[in-house]
């Protein structure tokens, strides 16, 4: 499935290099009229990243994500410095259909592991936004990428799977903003060792075939951000390399 993004930073749509707060692209866009087109084009998702929430929680964009989600029709989620349970019900009830957690999956994975419970499998999607080392392991970051979490990919599926996580989020950071194609590896390992989990592949996507590798690559969902801001493609030619309806012949 095909699920464009944007990422929000004082209520301009930008984009980060690699996460890097200091290399940041600036697109003289309104949010909800890219948005719009996105969905337009036949996205029935949508993502938001709240990057200012993301860098400091106490500066979260909902009143911004709130005049989104009520002139959007598509299914939308949204991360970025999501701390509390009442910000997750905020969301959810300001009609958000997936809160998108990272850090505090990390930092407070008990706490996490109640809200999949008690919201449901579909309301919570887990960010796990990795560096990978030398020696392969992938380490997932936290706040806003800007400090490592000391834990490792494999580990938190293990904590959140028998509390019955579904949907996951990974970003190869180094990928991140670079157009230098997507890392299909790490997909296909992911997707072959959890099975069960709806994996959602974003960074580094920059062509069609790039699309078409991730989806190759066995991700259930791509988050393409850059790509469509550049015009690299459009929504309606990655969709037809990646149909979001069964039984359509990708390109």
């Amino acid at each position: 499935m095909i699920i464009p993004a944007i990422d929000l930073i004082q209520g301009q749509v930008v984009r980060l290099y690699q996460g890097d707060y200091t290399q940041k692209t600036v697109f003289d866009l309104s949010p909800l009229s890219q948005l719009k087109s996105y969905q337009k084009q036949g996205a029935n998702w949508l993502h938001i990243v709240d990057l200012t929430g993301a860098k400091n929680p106490k500066m979260r964009q909902t009143a911004l994500i709130t005049e989104l989600v009520n002139g959007l029709d598509a299914n939308i989620q949204v991360g970025g410095g999501i701390r509390t349970e009442e910000q997750v019900i905020e969301l959810l009830n300001i009609g958000v259909k997936r809160v998108v957690i990272g850090s505090l999956a990390v930092t407070e994975t008990a706490l996490v592991q109640s809200w999949l419970q008690k919201y449901g499998s579909d309301a919570i999607c887990l960010a796990l936004d990795v560096n990978i080392n030398e020696q392969g392991d992938k380490i997932v970051a936290v706040s806003g990428w800007q400090s490592g979490g000391g834990k490792s990919l494999d580990a938190l599926v293990a904590a959140f799977a028998p509390f019955g996580l579904k949907h996951a989020l990974v970003t190869d950071i180094s990928r991140d903003g670079t157009l230098s194609g997507a890392n299909t590896q790490l997909y296909q390992e992911i997707a072959r060792l959890y099975p069960q989990i709806h994996w959602q592949a974003s960074g580094g996507i920059a062509t069609l075939e790039d699309v078409a590798a991730v989806r190759d690559a066995g991700a259930d969902g791509i988050i393409i951000g850059k790509a469509l801001l550049i015009e690299n493609f459009n929504v309606e030619q990655a969709i037809a390399c990646w149909p979001n309806k069964i039984g359509v012949e990708p390109c």
